[in-house]
């Protein structure tokens, strides 16, 4: 599919969701969903899709789920990590920030790691830098490079290697 026929399918997707969702043809209803379209198309003709750099085989579909299994995890755990921290009376927190690396190459899977990251409770990510990335750890549990990227990024990035490379 060439850029042109891909902005094609953007733009009537994006007017069709609008019209669509707004249940009317009126005369400025419709003009701002053409320009509400056209605009979404030229700003993201390269595209913003999570499916945009995906593997789309068996194995990165299976990654997908395991992904997703491994995420809520690691979730409900940071939620039980947190807790258990905030009702202490001492409150051992070790706040900092650590520095990490990730194996992704593909952006949307660093992007990915990010988000998965900065969701689960006591972390967030505050600055990427191609495969650096620099995160808030509450309880900084090791300033070792190997080992925090151990304990943060390598589970999620298990999955998001085996689904966007």
């Amino acid at each position: 599919m060439t850029k042109v026929q891909h902005s094609i399918g953007l733009f009537a997707t994006l007017f069709f969701f609008w019209i669509l969702l707004n249940g009317t043809l009126a005369v400025d209803v419709f003009l701002i969903g053409v320009l509400v379209s056209l605009a979404i198309t030229v700003l993201f003709r390269e595209g913003l899709s999570f499916l945009s750099e995906a593997r789309l085989v068996p194995a990165a579909v299976v990654a997908t789920f395991a992904y997703f299994g491994f995420f809520f995890k690691e979730l409900f755990w940071a939620n039980i990590r947190l807790a258990a921290i905030v009702l202490k009376p001492s409150l051992p927190i070790r706040p900092g920030i650590v520095k990490v690396r990730t194996r992704l190459k593909s952006r949307m899977g660093r992007l990915l790691l990010a988000n998965s990251i900065t969701l689960t409770p006591g972390t967030l990510t505050v600055e990427m830098e191609d495969e650096w990335l620099y995160v808030h750890w509450v309880a900084v549990e090791s300033e070792n490079i190997e080992e925090a990227t151990a304990r943060i990024v390598s589970g999620f990035e298990k999955h998001l290697e085996a689904m966007y490379g």
